[in-house]
């Protein structure tokens, strides 16, 4: 798992796109899966996006541990970022956004009104890594479906405008991902929350993960779920699950297929909130 190789043409493309456009924009929305605070962050974005105003935008956050969420808006905001999760399905996400985007880039205004300016429509580029709800975004800010959504990552394919109002101009961008992973914990992470395509991934290590990290840090969802004690013994739990569900071929728990199951399950949310990203101590 560790120096996972993905780096996709379109990706490519978008990210040469991305560097030319930015220079164009007055402040960045980076949106950032709620579960994986840390782990969704792209390091080339941090590179483009230089001293420009920036706002981080954790979605998802009806899926993430909702303690731990608020530690994350506490940590960034006392690293002098600015902050706000959001439901991308169920709150107010224009009002929230447009409010958070005044807030930010009210010195910017002001100064076009002191130097006697009528101040243009400021430019916000919208980025993200794929899978964080982007486009979800982008579609409700407009108010119809403009970008095409896909629990899939890398569907976004091309740069477009989106006007929020007559004082705020969106760019939504392409989800991109850096060409590796040199840390074995963040491909793991986003490999659970189904950021990286499938067909590279080795489904029993990130099942083993998976549960050990849950048995760790949310023990009960494994018996509220499976109806199961966990043990020690992490295979033998896998195999308690494949019996709990009768998941068999040749009168055997199948424990591959088992596996497949309780990843599909965490994605579709049916072991409960979950956010993988920990904080360390001196963090907190």
């Amino acid at each position: 798992m560790s120096s996972i190789q993905w780096f996709p043409g379109h990706m490519t493309r978008a990210k040469r796109e991305m560097e030319s456009s930015i220079k164009l924009c007055d402040m960045i929305i980076e949106i950032r899966d709620a579960r994986i605070p840390k782990s969704s962050s792209n390091p080339i974005l941090k590179k483009l996006i230089n001293n420009k105003p920036h706002l981080i935008i954790l979605s998802k956050k009806d899926k993430a541990d909702k303690n731990i969420t608020k530690k994350w808006e506490e940590y960034f905001k006392r690293n002098g970022i600015d902050c706000i999760s959001l439901d991308l399905i169920n709150d107010n996400v224009i009002k929230e956004v447009k409010n958070k985007i005044f807030e930010i880039m009210r010195p910017w205004f002001e100064r076009q009104k002191r130097r006697g300016i009528n101040p243009r429509s400021v430019r916000v580029m919208v980025s993200g890594i794929p899978n964080v709800g982007k486009s979800t975004l982008i579609n409700k800010i407009a108010k119809k479906k403009i970008a095409k959504t896909a629990d899939k990552p890398g569907v976004t394919r091309s740069l477009q405008w989106i006007k929020l109002d007559k004082d705020i101009d969106l760019l939504d961008t392409p989800g991109i991902l850096w060409p590796k992973f040199d840390d074995e914990l963040i491909g793991l992470n986003l490999a659970v929350v189904g950021s990286i395509n499938d067909d590279i991934l080795d489904f029993e290590k990130l099942g083993i993960y998976a549960l050990d990290f849950i048995i760790k840090n949310y023990p009960e969802y494994i018996n509220k779920r499976y109806g199961i004690d966990a043990v020690d013994d992490l295979y033998e739990n896998f195999k308690k699950i494949g019996e709990a569900r009768k998941i068999y071929t040749k009168n055997e728990v199948d424990i591959n297929k088992t596996i497949i199951m309780f990843i599909n399950e965490i994605r579709d949310d049916k072991l409960g909130e979950i956010t993988w990203d920990v904080l360390n101590e001196k963090d907190e």
